[in-house]
């Protein structure tokens, strides 16, 4: 299988990206590479003048594991994707994008500007077979483990082709990230009774009733149902997707520094805080938005991973991480072959109601 070169294996790091710098993308390599012994090689892309100073602060040396490819330029968070893309041709993102699309390398991952990571992925890497738009896929916490949540803002405007895409592109990224066999997805709605939802919701609710030979389809669900153990995967456009997954981090945020202002309101609540210290520190990392590191945009012939632009290096390792268990899993090639099997099952003609 193509996928399977050593080239493809590797992990083209954008090190120049992000709100923190170099420093903690370095860090963060760091730490990927001495948690995972057999972690994918990885290349950091930017300029070389920064890049090696800080491999020696981190005790590291360029090797079989971790090289370094040189990019003059960097893609800042201000610079405005399009303009960026083709005036900064020598950008640590680009040069990292290209790295994939030339088959040096399997996926990227970077924590820089996320307009110009999409543009630039979509641009240069393209749909693979069958897929017309890509998504982004990301990891939520609820109860009794996590789900993916796709689309999370990738594509407002979606068909009822791109949703149907979307739940095959959810479903393997839950396999190889999860680690459940046959994910039960469902599709985000206002209601799960029959004619509930926009013509939209109605199309692909049928479409999606038509491949279960493909995905594990559960039904329409609702938004109280999402954090139940209800669905593995939740599918949607990437307009409600980036409202509910901005909702859900917000949310963190507020739960976070309420439970801080209350635990310390009072003496004895504050020895009472300091007694559960364990329980609420499990609590965190549970519910932690950063805990994958980021969410990948899934569908290019070539892997992309975004992670935080506020990405520290505990999260820079999780999107390392994250990233190769996506080409180890060499999960493009399995996606390519169910989304030809889910375009020919939905051009084939549908039986009439009650016919033998």
């Amino acid at each position: 299988m193509a996928e399977s070169s050593a080239a493809t294996r590797r992990i083209a790091v954008d090190a120049m990206g992000g709100d923190l710098g170099p420093s903690e993308v370095v860090a963060g390599a760091k730490l990927a590479l001495s948690q995972l012994p057999e972690l994918s090689p990885i290349t950091l892309v930017g300029d070389r003048a920064v890049l090696e100073p800080l491999l020696a602060e981190n005790g590291l040396q360029a090797g079989p594991r971790l090289e370094v490819h040189h990019a003059s330029e960097v893609i800042t968070m201000e610079d405005k994707p399009l303009a960026a893309l083709k005036r900064k041709k020598d950008s640590s993102m680009v040069r990292a994008i290209e790295l994939v699309r030339d088959r040096h390398a399997g996926v990227v991952v970077s924590c820089g500007n996320t307009g110009a990571l999409m543009a630039g992925g979509t641009l240069r890497l393209r749909t693979m077979s069958g897929i017309t738009r890509p998504a982004l896929a990301a990891v939520v916490p609820r109860q009794g483990g996590h789900f993916v949540l796709i689309d999370a803002g990738a594509n407002p405007e979606a068909t009822s082709e791109h949703l149907v895409h979307n739940a095959i592109l959810g479903s393997h990224y839950c396999r190889v990230m999860l680690g459940i066999e046959r994910p039960r997805v469902g599709l985000m709605t206002i209601g799960t009774e029959e004619g509930k939802g926009t013509p939209l919701i109605t199309e692909t609710n049928d479409l999606l009733r038509r491949l279960s030979d493909v995905i594990n389809y559960a039904g329409p669900i609702e938004g109280f149902h999402v954090f139940a153990e209800h669905v593995d995967v939740v599918v949607c456009d990437g307009f409600v997707g980036n409202i509910m997954i901005k909702s859900w981090e917000s949310l963190v945020r507020f739960f976070s520094s309420t439970m801080k202002e209350e635990l310390k309101a009072n003496p004895l609540r504050a020895t009472g805080a300091l007694l559960s210290k364990g329980a609420f520190d499990a609590l965190k990392e549970r519910i932690n938005p950063e805990r994958y590191g980021g969410a990948p945009l899934l569908g290019l012939k070539g892997n992309i991973f975004k992670a935080h632009g506020s990405s520290n290096r505990r999260s820079i390792r999780s999107a390392i991480i994250a990233a190769h268990e996506m080409i180890r899993a060499e999960m493009n090639l399995r996606i390519e072959a169910d989304v030809a099997r889910a375009n020919a099952l939905l051009a084939a003609p549908v039986a009439p109601a009650g016919a033998n």
